[in-house]
């Protein structure tokens, strides 16, 4: 009912989906034969990975061969489809994918209830945007015995208040910003530009990191535990720490089911930078069919190089300033460095084509600083209050999953925070969340 109030048409894509794998499932498990498995393992890719390949990848193949075609001197009038790109199919199609494979890897047995298997596939909090969660995690809490936690719902309640906060409060608002002056970037200052692109950063980390938290605030007041999604990301030492707090259930999937099959960083360094850029680039188009993304994919691979080189890519993994309120001058400096390798990376996300992209950083070079008045009516610097409310909160609240889980003062900060979001959020212009298009 969830998914269908949307369009009641793609819930045979979910379906079929769910039919699938549970039926190769199954079947995994009745062959120990190599090659039987093989072929039960290619059919679920195949059935998951076209019908993604379909909907969210079919014109911009086409669109490019056409253009490669006629670069070459050929002629070609292809025929390109008016399609609709279902919500939540890359997540949805990533988690089914995962139980098949895990049950080929003989890591997990196959489950024989179709209601919870197919409630694992289509549990409404994180259905359409995340996290993507496993098999070996989710299906099991969905045979136990359903029991009302007052002290779980709590908690859910207040981790969907903070998620509220981050979404409506931040994200809503610096859309607002981002959205003008990317529109405009042609006549934009360089401060501008570069507060353009940190309103973004902190608009795509409110809405998604928002989102998450709502999922994950909700499955709790079922009783159901998702996995967290981020871990205050913006306090990285280095581009790897980031990845392992940003987007947490898809740097994962990535990693167990694309990177280490790859060989990981076993081998030459040549050969683990090579694994870096499958796994980046496949990153970046699973995001969208654009260049754009692509790029973006790959410049986070050309990141990481300076740390496969050193071998330095696992060294942050603890909290930074994990005894100090403070962080060192170090950690202050690879905090920043970090962040403006990142926001790099971000212009290219948000920008349109990548034409405009690279307008739009060669814009960030006039070294023209001054203040702008924006056709929105306010000022370029009137958002950044908020975004330091929200990093000092997040930064003394860093150890914790969110910011409102702990029993400190719980009730004035949860009144503050509704009082914030009452105050402060931008119901008038309320966005989308923006991973609903991946």
């Amino acid at each position: 009912m969830f998914y269908g109030w949307w369009d009641w048409r793609f819930l045979s894509l979910l379906l079929i989906s769910t039919v699938v794998d549970y039926t190769v499932g199954l079947q995994l498990k009745k062959t120990n034969r190599a090659n039987h498995r093989k072929l039960l393992l290619f059919i679920s890719l195949a059935v998951n990975l076209g019908l993604l390949g379909f909907f969210k990848y079919y014109n911009f193949f086409i669109e490019n061969f056409t253009t490669a075609f006629t670069f070459f001197g050929g002629s070609i009038q292809p025929n390109t489809l008016n399609i609709i790109l279902p919500v939540g199919i890359s997540f949805y199609t990533f988690q089914t994918l995962s139980y098949t494979i895990d049950i080929y890897r003989k890591k997990l047995k196959p489950t024989s209830d179709f209601v919870s298997f197919a409630t694992f596939v289509s549990f409404f909090p994180q259905l359409v945007a995340g996290p993507i969660e496993r098999a070996t995690q989710l299906l099991p809490q969905f045979s136990e015995k359903r029991r009302f936690n007052a002290n779980n719902a709590v908690t859910g309640i207040k981790q969907v208040i903070w998620g509220l906060f981050k979404k409506i409060v931040i994200a809503d608002s610096c859309a607002q910003y981002a959205n003008e002056i990317f529109a405009t970037y042609e006549t934009a200052s360089s401060s501008t530009l570069i507060l353009g692109v940190v309103y973004f950063a902190f608009q795509i980390y409110g809405d998604f990191s928002g989102y998450s938290d709502i999922a994950i605030g909700t499955a709790r007041l079922f009783n159901i535990k998702l996995l967290p999604n981020f871990r205050y990301p913006y306090f990285s030492r280095d581009i790897a720490e980031f990845w392992r707090r940003w987007h947490i259930s898809l740097s994962t999937w990535f990693r167990d089911y694309i990177y280490i099959p790859l060989g990981g960083s076993r081998g030459s360094k040549a050969q683990h930078m090579v694994n870096l850029f499958v796994v980046f680039s496949i990153g970046g188009l699973w995001h969208g069919a654009n260049w754009n993304f692509i790029v973006w994919g790959v410049l986070n691979a050309l990141f990481f190089i300076p740390l496969v080189f050193y071998k330095k890519y696992s060294v942050h993994k603890d909290t930074v300033a994990q005894h100090t309120v403070l962080p060192s001058l170090k950690e202050g400096v690879q905090m920043l460095s970090t962040f403006m390798v990142v926001l790099v990376g971000w212009v290219f996300f948000r920008s349109e084509t990548l034409s405009q992209a690279l307008g739009y950083l060669k814009g960030i070079f006039n070294f023209d600083f001054h203040f702008e008045l924006l056709n929105i009516g306010r000022y370029t610097v009137e958002m950044l209050p908020l975004l330091i409310i929200l990093i000092s909160i997040e930064w003394f609240c860093r150890k914790q999953e969110f910011p409102l889980c702990s029993p400190r003062y719980e009730y004035i900060k949860t009144i503050g925070i509704v009082i914030m979001i009452l105050v402060f959020g931008s119901f008038s212009t309320l966005q989308d969340f923006i991973y609903f298009q991946f």
